[in-house]
């Protein structure tokens, strides 16, 4: 590999040919500040807060898009650096609504920072502002163009997941960032994702608070209310209270849960546990019975919705199971409900989830087992952690906690749900043992690990050649699709997940910074927390799960897949509109 040596700063560093001085500054151990760079995803020097000064250049130059040369000396924070930085800082806020206060992003919001550390308390270029209208139509999501700095990030984003509604509109002092003919969010593809919100620097996009409603249920007497969350939050929300990334909370979050005032604290790997039983009888049939192969798992609300509205006629391939989320709610409402001799109407389901997405899910129809919702509200990591903090919780210090009985024990096939492969490997630990009639003891299949966008692993089973594919973001899923819809694939089982690296960075996560996005691998550090787990669990095989088998001893009397289950835990597609 040709290397290119220059300075920075002083610093003497060697990078390959063909990087940008961004790229030689990080080597050089100095942060250049950015707003619109994403690293491998959005580089098109828009913001200008990253310019420097370099030899040979004309001016100064935007770090994240020029190129180093042989020999180039870098200065990154001249006199004349930092005015042009102030100066292009005082410009953004001439058009940015400066209600900081108010803003679920203040104290997380990366030009709030830029302009603390610049020294920015006002913008010398107060004008004509143009106003917006919020848009809030989505169930998922809220867009404030009043915040927005037209740093792009988030039309990368969507580009990146292959849904590209986002861009541009009008001009000038006009311009902003919408989608096409200026429609309302709901009334596009969207396939609630939220991996907008994520990327957003500041408050322009954020989850819809489903907050207040919470609140409301736990102060509501004749109210019965549960609240449960997914394996993807605990491995999260200690984040939000200032724990390092891959710090694993899940006691501090039953806790605080417990705190909160919830009735009942129950834990969604009971629900996942349930899929997996439901899925691999599902499987099972389709091999047996000439069923339509691949099947593909349907517990992220976000790839469903991409598959129905780009792949209406492939439908059928998706597994009827619903989501553990769903499925451990519309569990709660019947089996629970009647153990406990409450009327399901009165049972308030709160789902605590890594995922915007849940909040489309839980309005689809077919999710009401009991007659009423399977879950009335969910809420992402980032809401409980809101609600912790105005509850006056000291998270850091609360004692460790565990779950409710009946539905707080899981396994730990159910715990690696939470990142890409998870679900993969826990339905192929099922169904080696189900196939070959042994308890086997090698459960680890590493072909379907890791943050790789699209996975591949042929594997032998009782004499039986299984080929499986594990794909995360829609991107990766478009491929899957395009292959399944031209007859060319030849699985049996894919898992698809919509969000890049699975639900452990879901658009329901904790928010860092974009240098912390590009330097620091989020996905690997939070997925260790549940693999971790996994590996310390006494039981680590879905069916092995007291739990569960005492459910369909006592309630889904006929066993796996029954008539009765199959009306609780299933559900239907309908195919829309082909975009």
């Amino acid at each position: 590999m040709d290397m290119l040596n220059c300075k920075v700063n002083g610093i003497a560093v060697s990078v390959p040919a063909g990087s940008t001085i961004l790229e030689a500054a990080r080597a050089a151990g100095i942060e250049i500040p950015t707003l619109c760079y994403m690293k491998e995803i959005n580089a098109i020097g828009a913001c200008r807060i990253c310019v420097v000064e370099a030899t040979g250049a004309r001016g100064l130059v935007p770090a994240c898009v020029y190129p180093v040369t042989e020999g180039m000396e870098i200065q990154t924070n001249t006199a004349k650096v930092q005015e042009a930085r102030k100066m292009t800082l005082e410009l953004i806020l001439s058009t940015h609504d400066k209600k900081c206060l108010s803003c679920p992003r203040s104290t997380n919001c990366e030009l709030q920072k830029l302009c603390n550390d610049y020294g920015v308390t006002a913008s010398a270029f107060e004008g004509f502002k143009p106003e917006f209208a919020i848009d809030d139509s989505a169930p998922h999501l809220v867009r404030d163009n009043n915040k927005c700095i037209l740093c792009r990030r988030c039309v990368a984003v969507c580009n990146q997941q292959f849904v590209g509604i986002l861009g541009a509109n009008d001009r000038g002092i006009d311009t902003n960032i919408g989608q096409a003919f200026k429609l309302n969010l709901n009334d596009t593809p969207c396939i609630s994702c939220g991996q907008c919100t994520v990327v957003c620097p500041v408050g322009a996009l954020t989850e819809k608070d489903d907050t207040e409603q919470v609140w409301a249920a736990l102060a509501d007497p004749s109210k019965h209310v549960v609240m449960m969350t997914a394996p993807a939050v605990r491995a999260a929300l200690g984040e939000e209270f200032g724990m390092p990334i891959g710090t694993g909370v899940e006691g501090k979050m039953v806790a605080s849960l417990r705190r909160l005032g919830a009735d009942k604290v129950f834990d969604i790997d009971f629900g996942a546990d349930v899929t997996i039983v439901e899925e691999a009888t599902e499987l099972l049939d389709r091999v047996k019975n000439g069923g339509v192969l691949p099947m593909i798992t349907s517990c992220s609300p976000g790839w469903v919705r991409f598959c129905e509205q780009y792949y209406p006629n492939e439908i059928d391939h998706l597994s009827s199971c619903k989501s553990p989320m769903q499925m451990t709610g519309a569990i709660i409402k019947t089996w629970y409900a009647e153990k406990e001799g409450i009327d399901p109407k009165d049972i308030y389901v709160v789902a605590v989830m890594p995922c915007t997405a849940k909040k489309y899910e839980i309005k689809r129809e077919d999710q009401n087992a009991a007659g009423v919702p399977d879950v009335d509200v969910s809420i992402t990591t980032r809401e409980l952690a809101r609600m912790i903090k105005r509850q006056g919780l000291n998270f850091v210090n609360l004692p460790d906690e565990e779950f409710d009985n009946p539905l707080g024990e899981d396994t730990g096939a159910a715990v690696i749900f939470g990142t890409t492969g998870g679900v993969m490997e826990a339905a192929l630990r099922t169904a080696n043992d189900w196939l070959t009639g042994n308890d086997n003891t090698e459960i680890t299949y590493e072909a379907v690990r890791g943050n790789k966008a699209l996975k591949e692993a042929t594997l032998e089973i009782a004499g039986m050649t299984i080929k499986v594919a594990v794909a995360s973001g829609t991107k990766a899923a478009n491929e899957v699709m395009e292959k399944i819809a031209s007859g060319e694939a030849d699985w049996t089982f894919v898992e698809i997940m919509g969000c890049p690296g699975g639900c452990v960075t879901g658009g329901g996560q904790p928010i860092h910074p974009q240098y912390v996005r590009d330097t620091v691998d989020i996905h690997g550090l939070r997925a260790k927390v549940l693999y971790d787990q996994d590996e310390a669990a006494v039981l680590r095989k879905s069916h092995e799960s007291p739990v569960v088998r005492a459910l369909y001893e006592e309630y889904y009397k006929d066993g796996y897949g029954c008539h009765k289950a199959h009306h609780d835990l299933h559900t239907t597609y309908k195919a829309g509109k082909k975009f």
